[in-house]
C-alpha cells in the first residue's frame, strides 16, 4: 500500500515557491499510505530528474527548480525490496527509443519473477516487484499507449501506475487500486493523489485557492494521457488478469481464499492497527462484502 500524487501545471500558473509548497503538502498527506520512502520525478531542459530517499515525506526537503511545471510523486510502504537500498524506491528510471521516463506504482505484483524469465528480461539488482513494469515498457522500445497496454496486460496482482515522459506527458494506467484526479480548468491545473480523502485533505491545507474543480473519472482498464498542454486522451487495456489470484508458479499465494492471503490484504491488516482497527476487523469487513478499496477508504475517513 503506497500513494501516488502529483501536479500538472499546464497553465503555468504556479510560481516555483508555490509548486514546492504544494508538493511538500501533498507528499505529507500521502504518508498515511506509506512512510518508508518518498520520491518525486520532474523534467528540466537537460534531463529527467528523480529525487528519492528512504525517508518519510515530512523529513524531505524538496527544491524543485524554476521552470518545472509537472511533478510526479510517490510515498512507499515497503513490501518487497529494502527501502534503505535507495534503488528499490519509486519513482524508477527507464529509457526507450523516444526518451527517458519515470514510473511509480501503487499495488503489489505477483508475477514479476515469472515475467522476467518468460519474457527473457535482464536480471537486475532492483528487488522491488514494480520494476518489472519498467522493463516491459523498455522491451517494447517506446513509451506510448501501445507499450503501456502491453505492460499492463501482462501484470498480475494489483496496481495503478503513473508514468512521466520526457515531453512532460503524464500517463495514468488504472488497475484496481485507487486514484483521484482533480482538474482546475481556470488555472490550467491538475492535481492527483491515490484517494480523494488524501487529496481533499492536502488541498485544505494549501495556502492557495484554485477555484472550482472537476473530478476526472479514471476507471480500471483505462490508460489516460495528459499532455504538456493539458489535453486528455484515453485508451484501454484488458484488465481481466488483475482479478486472477491463482498463480501456479507462486505457491505461497495459494489458499482456499487467495484474496485473504494476498500481500495487499496483509498490508491492510498492518495499517489497520495504526487506524484503530484490528486484523480481525479486516476479515469481518471482507465477510460483509467490502472490497479492499472500501476498507481502505473507511480507515482514512474515520
Amino acid at each position: 500500500m503506497c500513494c501516488l500524487y502529483g501536479v500538472i501545471d499546464y497553465g503555468k500558473s504556479l510560481t516555483t515557491k508555490q509548486l514546492n509548497k504544494m508538493i511538500s503538502i501533498l507528499s505529507r498527506a500521502c504518508e498515511v499510505r506509506g512512510d518508508d520512502a518518498t520520491g518525486i520525478a520532474y523534467n528540466i531542459p537537460q534531463k529527467l530528474c528523480i529525487y528519492k530517499r528512504p525517508l518519510p515525506a515530512y523529513k524531505m526537503r524538496f527544491k524543485i527548480p524554476a521552470g518545472v511545471n509537472v511533478v510526479m510523486g510517490h510515498t512507499r510502504m515497503t513490501t518487497q525490496g529494502d527501502e534503505n537500498r535507495n534503488y528499490n524506491n519509486h519513482p524508477f528510471y527507464g529509457r526507450v527509443g523516444n526518451g527517458e521516463f519515470a514510473l511509480a506504482h501503487n499495488g503489489m505484483l505477483y508475477n514479476d519473477t515469472f515475467l522476467r524469465k518468460t519474457e527473457k528480461l535482464p536480471e537486475t539488482h532492483i528487488e522491488t516487484d514494480s520494476y518489472i513494469a519498467v522493463q516491459l515498457i523498455e522491451q517494447k522500445g517506446s513509451l506510448d499507449a501501445l507499450s503501456l497496454k502491453y505492460m499492463a496486460e501482462r501484470l498480475e496482482g494489483s496496481f495503478t501506475i503513473t508514468v512521466l515522459a520526457r515531453n512532460n506527458s503524464v500517463f495514468f494506467v488504472k488497475g484496481d487500486n485507487p486514484l483521484c484526479l482533480y482538474h482546475f480548468p481556470k488555472r490550467g491545473l491538475y492535481i492527483y493523489a491515490s484517494t480523494e480523502e488524501i487529496l481533499k485533505g492536502a488541498l485544505s491545507r494549501m495556502p492557495y485557492k484554485f477555484g472550482r474543480h472537476e473530478k476526472i473519472n479514471v476507471f480500471s482498464g483505462d490508460i489516460l494521457e495528459i499532455s504538456a498542454s493539458g489535453r486528455r486522451s484515453k485508451t484501454a487495456f484488458d484488465n481481466s488478469r488483475l482479478f486472477d489470484h491463482y498463480y501456479p508458479y507462486r505457491f505461497d499465494y495459494l489458499s482456499k481464499n487467495p484474496r485473504r492471503d494476498s500481500e495487499y490484504v496483509r498490508a491492510l491488516k498492518y495499517v489497520a492497527v495504526d487506524c484503530g482497527y484490528s486484523s480481525e476487523d479486516v476479515d469481518s469487513f471482507l465477510d460483509q462484502g467490502f472490497t479492499t478499496d472500501d476498507i481502505e477508504e473507511l480507515f482514512y475517513t474515520t
